[in-house]
């Protein structure tokens, strides 16, 4: 066996389907599946074809896999399909005029590759879930799940709203692809031990402490073998418990606050079994090559920072097509030169030689039974990093010559059982590697909402086996709405200010839509008969939201309860 080498691509958008179209809403999802999901099959189909199995673990989050497969999600494909080739047309009208010839010139490479995209989609019937699932069967892919609407886990209030996120995602994962996961994608790596926790903010903050399970046993629980943390959690091998209490962006935490560590450093390229102390998960963590994923995500000496590639931030409108390349690091949009596909394909080449050579020195030097993890946001590749899924092919075609062996992490599991028990420190791979991305003074009052509807919810779940059919449907979807509050990207986007509004009218639109239905339920459960009035609102967050639509609230009960 070669030097066990690990990709693994995390696949996730929140629900945007019937939230929007532009510029965050529909087209968001419509850009990564032409950009990132068809390119990656396209890839994946190739590799294939020509013998090669690339072993590549996939998570694919549950709420994205749930739009993926929805009929509204194919118009809204259908629709910017026709805006983009209309785009193209238009622009190439507009750059003739200019006399830009070397535009002019880009317009039909994207008309090319639109269609070229579209068409793979039309040969797979449109199903892209389906066609990773059978890549899957095949033997080479593995997919993975991860929590059901990507809720941030250490900071969600009740342990009924964790084994919810869970259990939804399992079956959620079993009736798309047909088997259970073994393996997640924790939401932003976000790991939190056993320890006596308190909300963090809200009107309970500071008061009642509670002894709460680590996240590796309520994983266990549901029968999921392993999840993939960063490599900083690893390097401590001890809990820390710096974030037990709110820490402001600003502040720094002196050194006399943080408990000893006296566990020895370990290496981040050996799976361990991680149990809290005290607690009895059974649980293995995968931890993230600092070499490996820095050169790809670096903003100083990644690869998709070469100044061949694609330039992201410079488009053409109307239309927002992209033209340019990189150019320089000076900033200046103004300075971009035309894109060069030919010169971008000789780069991608060249620099998935030098990853393949990295990768085999890094698992050289990481000894007998390691396994280099090298994790990535999957939209990176072909949507920020449009040449990434070509990048990803050469590397692929590159490991085994050079004495690497691509492993799924069930595989490498299989073939490398962990040595060690180990616990682990709270954290994140988040700026700062704790929560400070998620939990900070822009994001607190979402927290406020996420807690206060937790609470409300608890106390509707003691109804929820009501004979009345009219009360589990509204609690059912009152549950649809709490999971999609809990979602974090929506602290991610208020606080890199990617999409602040959008983030907050969301946060507030699923909250209010959760207020409405818990006081629907209350009316059903005094006795009242359901209003026309009420009755039009839950059809149409039906319709609406209408993931997860196997959706049984009592999945929140841990697994002994139920």
């Amino acid at each position: 066996m070669g030097y066990p080498f690990a990709l693994v691509l995390h696949t996730h958008l929140p629900m945007v389907v019937n939230h929007g179209r532009w510029p965050h809403g529909s087209d968001w999802l419509c850009e990564a599946a032409f950009e990132c999901y068809l390119p990656l099959l396209e890839v994946l189909h190739r590799l294939v074809a020509d013998g090669i199995s690339p072993r590549w673990s996939i998570n694919l989050s549950p709420v994205l896999t749930e739009q993926l497969a929805s009929p509204e999600f194919q118009k809204e494909l259908a629709f910017y399909r026709e805006n983009v080739l209309r785009a193209c047309a238009e622009s190439r009208e507009h750059f003739t005029r200019e006399g830009d010839h070397e535009i002019v010139k880009l317009t039909y490479f994207w008309e090319e590759f639109y269609e070229r995209m579209w068409e793979l989609h039309r040969r797979i019937g449109g199903d892209l879930p389906g066609t990773f699932g059978d890549l899957q069967r095949q033997g080479h892919i593995e997919i993975l799940t991860c929590a059901a609407t990507h809720g941030y886990l250490p900071l969600l209030s009740r342990d009924e709203s964790i084994h919810l996120q869970l259990r939804t995602a399992v079956e959620t994962h079993k009736r798309h692809f047909g088997v259970a996961p073994r393996g997640i994608w924790l939401p932003e790596c976000a790991y939190r031990p056993r320890y006596e926790w308190t909300a963090p903010t809200g009107h309970e903050h500071g008061q009642s402490r509670k002894m709460r399970p680590g996240i590796e046993e309520m994983l266990a629980t549901h029968g999921i073998e392993y999840f993939v943390a960063d490599s900083h959690l690893i390097a401590a091998a001890a809990p820390v418990f710096l974030y037990r209490d709110y820490v402001p962006r600003s502040a720094t935490v002196p050194v006399s606050a943080t408990p000893e560590v006296r566990a020895p450093r370990r290496s981040p390229y050996h799976a361990y079994r991680i149990a809290s102390r005290g607690g009895t998960g059974h649980a293995v963590a995968f931890f993230r090559d600092p070499r490996t994923t820095l050169q790809v995500w670096s903003r100083e000496h990644g690869y998709p920072g070469d100044y061949a590639y694609l330039e992201f931030h410079k488009k053409h409108h109307p239309g927002g097509l992209r033209f340019w390349r990189i150019t320089d690091s000076s900033g200046n949009l103004g300075a971009k030169q035309a894109y060069d596909p030919a010169e971008a394909a000789r780069m991608t080449s060249m620099q998935a030689r030098h990853f393949v050579e990295l990768a085999r020195d890094t698992a050289s030097k990481a000894g007998q039974g390691a396994v280099v993890c090298s994790p990535y946001d999957a939209e990176l590749f072909g949507h920020w990093w449009f040449e990434g899924p070509t990048w990803l092919e050469h590397m692929a075609r590159g490991l085994p010559a050079a004495g690497v062996t691509p492993m799924t992490l069930g595989e490498a599991l299989n073939a490398m059982p962990p040595r060690a028990t180990v616990s682990l420190p709270e954290g994140s791979w988040g700026e700062g590697g704790d929560h400070r991305v998620w939990l900070n003074p822009d994001t607190e009052w979402t927290w406020d909402r996420v807690y206060s509807a937790e609470a409300e919810w608890i106390d509707l779940l003691q109804h929820v086996d009501q004979v009345k059919p009219e009360v589990r449907r509204v609690i059912s979807q009152a549950t649809r709405e709490l999971l999609l509050l809990e979602a974090s990207d929506w602290q991610f986007l208020i606080t890199t200010w990617a999409a602040r509004d959008y983030a907050e009218r969301r946060v507030a639109e699923h909250y209010a839509e959760f207020k409405r239905l818990a006081e629907i339920a209350r009316t059903l459960i005094n006795g009242a008969p359901l209003s026309v009035e009420a009755a039009e609102t839950l059809r149409r967050l039906e319709r609406e939201d209408f993931c997860f639509p196997d959706l049984d609230p009592a999945w929140a009960r841990p697994p002994a309860d139920r």
